[in-house]
């Protein structure tokens, strides 16, 4: 994980971050901080300024930024992972592997850019073609804004104050400008490349099955579709969460990776899965997270605090789900750690969370982004056993695993089961295809900018170009089955694939768990009013 900050501009001024917009950055890469630019000339009055953040996670050193190839003077900023260039697999530092493709003699920046398979965002000047490239990968799952203003184009990871200047780098592709003598000739001529040419395939991955059958085989254990998702997710974690270093002052008993847990369906997969692929040796935090809620309390009339975060709908999720986990996985040293947020230190982190997830500004945006960013700092009790004596901590772990993506892909909302009663499986996979076509605009940027703050990256095992693209190619019956109903031990048809899954992996209570909303789960939705509307916009 990284924080970007790049300027083009004919006056040098522009070229810092703001105090407060470089300390952001930091916070999302204290590894290093760095800078390069290119000062005006003879034969062109604007300038080039880079400013990179680093979060060291791959490879055996750290690598600083921004990356400059000192024989043809082109410069990388780059955010994010490349788990595979090509068909080839990319063991060591991966921005250093990205410079090199990027720069290569015969190379074409665009054609090398779409080879890449892994979350990222970048900003990359070719000296060579005299042109600044920039763009976030095909799903958007990091984070980048631009803001134009008077003679100036600024790129960054998160914004400075919200204004209506910044806005979300589109992920319908990548973007170029060639760099002119005056700016606004310069930016005449910003052009989009797509990840694809072919439109018709969802998010430049794959194309969407929208086949229709009248009688489709209910779904089992035996299913193929439930083994196929099995090797999926067991390929999408392997490069995930193998090789992760050990962070900084993390002591033997620390842990390197956490599961972001509410004890749901998604993220007790995950850790399930990755008890089968990390040694055991390695400790893995989940990390609960619940809200005094000032509505919820008044309801609650004489109950301790403590109560009130233990009655939350996550909270009792989770240690639920704790407790199956070190069950099935005895030798595995899970920590469960609860997050507990008072009401007044969710109001006094308001502001910094608006700043970070802007442009998003609605009361949902916040409410979502609430239990991201209070979850992603890991500071709670813990317990390495459901009957053990809880105890302060704080997470050493630098990578956090979201299981955001299975409810777009395998229908776990409501809303798709009512697309289905309404247009059985047609109307159902146009609703689970706009889900997952729109997963960059509506979600992944925001989350990226509140967790990141506490320098950590979050990875998304369900949002594997691989895995996405099979998973978009498969009938709808097989993913999600509204057809059979089944009984109380038969797992619902939401997702019920993914819960026929974690059956065979030993986790039945589990899957049998109802869909819950984080802000809902964390109760941080409505908690100054049961009135307001989660479309309602944001006051600063």
């Amino acid at each position: 994980m990284c924080g970007i900050f790049a300027v083009l501009s004919a006056s040098p001024h522009d070229f810092q971050p703001s105090s407060a917009l470089q300390t952001r950055l930091v916070n999302r890469g204290p590894d290093h901080l760095g800078r390069y630019e290119f000062a005006p000339d003879a034969k062109r009055a604007w300038a080039l300024s880079f400013t990179s953040t680093v979060l060291a996670l791959r490879g055996s050193k750290l690598v600083e930024q921004p990356l400059v190839d000192e024989a043809s003077g082109e410069v990388l900023c780059w955010n994010g992972e490349a788990w595979k260039i090509g068909e080839r697999a990319v063991s060591r530092n991966d921005g250093e592997e990205v410079l090199k493709g990027l720069t290569a003699s015969d190379a074409d920046p665009a054609d090398f850019l779409r080879s890449i398979q892994g979350p990222f965002a970048f900003v990359f000047f070719s000296k060579a073609r005299g042109r600044l490239y920039f763009g976030r990968d095909r799903l958007g799952r990091r984070s980048l804004l631009s803001c134009q203003t008077g003679d100036a184009l600024r790129l960054s990871s998160v914004a400075d104050e919200p204004h209506e200047g910044w806005q979300e780098v589109e992920a319908d592709g990548f973007y170029s400008i060639e760099v002119r003598a005056g700016f606004q000739e310069t930016m005449s001529t910003l052009i989009r490349h797509p990840w694809v040419h072919d439109e018709e395939l969802v998010s430049g991955i794959g194309l969407f099955n929208e086949e229709v059958s009248s009688a489709p085989c209910p779904l089992t254990q035996q299913s193929h579709s439930v083994e196929q998702l099995h090797q999926h997710l067991m390929r999408s974690l392997n490069c995930r969460v193998l090789d992760v270093p050990r962070p900084p002052g993390c002591h033997v008993n620390g842990s390197r990776i956490a599961v972001l847990f509410s004890g749901g369906l998604d993220c007790t997969v995950l850790a399930r899965l990755l008890n089968d692929i990390v040694p055991e040796t390695h400790s893995v935090d989940l990390i609960n997270v619940a809200f005094e809620n000032p509505r919820i309390r008044a309801q609650q009339a004489g109950a301790d605090l403590e109560k009130l975060y233990e009655i939350c709908p996550d909270r009792v999720t989770g240690r639920k789900s704790f407790a199956e986990l070190v069950s099935v996985c005895p030798g595995r040293r899970w920590r469960f750690v609860a997050v507990n947020v008072p009401y007044s230190e969710t109001t006094s982190n308001r502001a910094e969370v608006v700043k970070l997830i802007y442009p998003h500004q609605t009361e949902m945006d916040l409410s979502i982004a609430y239990a991201l960013y209070f979850a992603a700092r890991g500071q709670g009790m813990a317990q390495e056993t459901p009957t053990a004596t809880p105890e302060p901590y704080s997470t050493t772990a630098r990578v956090l695993l979201s299981g955001l993506g299975a409810d777009e892909l395998f229908g776990g909302y409501t809303r798709h089961a009512t697309a289905f009663t309404r247009g059985g499986h047609a109307g159902l996979a146009q609703e689970l295809k706009l889900d997952v076509s729109r997963l960059g605009k509506r979600n992944l940027g925001r989350d990226d900018r509140a967790m990141s703050h506490w320098g950590r990256e979050v990875r998304f095992p369900f949002l594997d170009e691989e895995l996405v693209d099979w998973a978009i190619g498969l009938p709808v019956w097989e993913k999600c089955d509204f057809e059979n109903v089944g009984d109380e031990t038969y797992p619902e048809a939401p997702k019920r694939v993914l819960r026929l899954l974690a059956q065979k992996l030993g986790m039945s209570e589990v899957s049998l768990e109802k869909k819950r909303a984080i802000q809902f789960g964390a109760r941080t939705a409505k908690m100054e009013s049961g009135k307001t509307k989660g479309t309602t916009l944001i006051t600063a």
